[in-house]
């Protein structure tokens, strides 16, 4: 799966501006409580309408407000697991799975068969049971067995162990893993606790304020973002200002900046900086072309310095006027043996304006 996300909206006092792109098992939308991640979701869902957005999966636009596209929610195929289990209380677990097989309005996917839900999320036992009469993570199994019999092609989990204590969430955390696994359904995780999703995330969007402050794999992002005791990572981060901007017929800003030109979403007001994580700096000796990258900057390599923590080099580049850092595997500059003075293409995968 591929999900492409781009949302401007005000809620009350709060801005949502969240921009990214992400395909894989699960990718975890990760930050404190009222970044915006339930938003976020809600939007892709079709629960919330966004004031503009662009949500595209697999090529297909569930929401498109430049072209008029609002697909219903119910019509977006798309699983949703609470917070909350939200059983049906009069019927029993083998009722409320049937109930979501039935109505899920979607022919059905490999692996997604009541058996095979059943035995992956270990309710067999409690089939006959009421709901009144389950713990909180048996009730958690059993939501994500209806979402799943719903025949999703995405399956939205909005911090499904946020009201579980220790306990049951170590005890339904596996279900989680082999749900990643075995399923064969992308899932969108939401979470604010570091454990779960260094645990199960493939890739991971930071939010912070509303906005998307970083995206990549866990050991890079969650790292970068908050797992570093001191202000080294906001040090770090690369920040230029805007002397000049141009919006764009579709509504997004051309920014220039002495490191070259940025492209950011939609914004009100006209942005006057931007803010790029090394991490969100992917180096490349071709060029990309017309790869589909918003952002690409030129410049040449000043130094590279390996840190052993993590296994990356970090990578000082000269572009336009100005030094920035960017990080690379150390296989990278190993494999494709990356020097001092070498000109390089630095791919922008996230930024953050303000």
């Amino acid at each position: 799966m591929a999900l492409f996300v781009s949302i401007d909206h005000r809620l009350g006092a709060f801005h949502l501006r969240a921009d990214f792109a992400c395909e894989g098992r699960l990718t975890a939308l990760f930050g404190p409580s009222g970044s915006g991640k339930t938003s976020v979701v809600n939007a892709i869902a079709g629960l919330l309408k966004p004031d503009t957005a662009r949500i595209v999966i697999d090529g297909e636009a569930l929401t498109d407000t430049q072209s008029g596209v609002c697909i219903p929610a119910h019509r977006r195929h798309i699983g949703y697991v609470f917070q909350e289990a939200r059983l049906f209380p009069h019927m029993n677990v083998k009722q409320n799975l049937i109930y979501a097989q039935r109505f899920g309005g979607r022919a059905e996917r490999p692996g997604a068969s009541f058996e095979s839900v059943v035995d992956m999320l270990g309710v067999g036992p409690l089939l006959q049971r009421q709901p009144s009469l389950l713990s909180g993570g048996e009730k958690q199994r059993v939501a994500i067995g209806r979402a799943l019999l719903s025949h999703p092609r995405l399956l939205l989990m909005d911090e499904p162990l946020a009201s579980l204590d220790e306990a049951r969430k170590q005890e339904i955390l596996p279900f989680i893993e082999r749900l990643r696994d075995e399923a064969l359904v992308p899932i969108i995780y939401v979470s604010h606790a570091l454990d779960e999703v260094r645990r199960l995330a493939d890739f991971v969007v930071v939010m912070d304020h509303g906005a998307v402050v970083d995206s990549g794999p866990p050991q890079l992002t969650l790292r970068a973002a908050y797992i570093q005791d001191g202000p080294q990572g906001e040090t770090e981060m690369n920040i230029f200002e805007v002397f000049q901007s141009e919006q764009l017929a579709d509504g997004r800003w051309a920014l220039k900046t002495h490191a070259g030109v940025f492209h950011a979403p939609q914004s009100q007001p006209m942005p006057s900086r931007v803010r790029v994580s090394p991490h969100n700096l992917v180096v490349s000796l071709d060029d990309p072309g017309r790869a589909g990258v918003p952002s690409v900057l030129q410049g040449v390599v000043r130094s590279i310095a390996r840190d052993g923590v993590d296994q990356t080099c970090r990578i000082v580049v000269r572009a336009g006027d100005v030094d920035l850092v960017a990080r690379a595997p150390e296989a990278f500059v190993r494999e494709t043996c990356l020097r001092e003075g070498a000109h390089v293409y630095l791919l922008v995968t996230a930024l953050q304006v303000s």
